[in-house]
């Protein structure tokens, strides 16, 4: 019987943020719009790119998909710039793939940059899968149902590992577990008051967790 351990990608497995608020800082500065500070981002990340560059714009300009366009170019480039791994997730990857779990990445950064910074950083993994055209992002529960697919696994024996509000909704509506990371860009009150309800405070927590609720089944 297969089983999974499915992703959010980004304040879940990988600091990202320092990446996201360059490439919108520096596509702000090319439209001439005033930039953002670092921490504001927190609130912005989490649904998508062109929702996160909307928020920082602060509203929709009449030339927002020139702007979204040079944003996506850029980021493409330099999405690997600044990023890394959260202290001790590899070490965590590793023991659930021991453990005989199949591991896959389900994200709403758009799929050309996914795909690329997952096989650099990850390539121990499965499955990697952004968001792309005719599938509707998270919190809809196509993307996870797409990647039950590929890897073969049942939705009840799946779980799905995040750090937002966004990621607790999307493994609600595909019938999944959540485990909800607060090391991420979310707080924990955001999560608690999102509904969640298996908080992992540590990295090497996340196997403890998963067998809890594995053998709970």
């Amino acid at each position: 019987m297969n089983k999974a351990i499915l992703w959010d990608l980004d304040g879940t497995l990988l600091y990202t943020l320092s990446d996201i608020a360059n490439a919108t800082n520096q596509t702000l500065i090319q439209f001439g719009l005033p930039t953002r500070e670092l921490e504001e981002f927190y609130a912005f990340v989490g649904n998508g790119a062109r929702n996160q560059l909307l928020c920082a714009i602060g509203y929709e300009p009449e030339n927002f998909e020139e702007i979204h366009r040079w944003y996506r170019d850029y980021y493409a480039a330099h999405s690997g710039t600044t990023c890394y791994p959260y202290p001790g997730i590899k070490e965590t990857v590793a023991t659930l793939k021991q453990a005989g779990f199949r591991l896959a990445i389900v994200t709403n950064k758009p799929n050309p940059v996914t795909q690329p910074l997952c096989q650099a950083q990850f390539p121990e993994f499965d499955f990697f899968l952004g968001e792309e055209a005719g599938t509707p992002r998270k919190p809809a529960p196509d993307m996870i149902f797409k990647t039950l697919a590929a890897l073969q696994v049942s939705p009840e024996n799946a779980i799905y590992v995040g750090d937002s509000e966004v990621d607790i909704a999307t493994a609600k509506a595909a019938g999944l577990t959540c485990i909800s990371v607060t090391w991420g860009y979310r707080s924990e009150q955001t999560l608690i008051e999102a509904g969640a309800t298996h908080l992992c405070r540590r990295t090497e927590d996340i196997p403890r967790i998963v067998e809890e609720i594995t053998h709970g089944q």
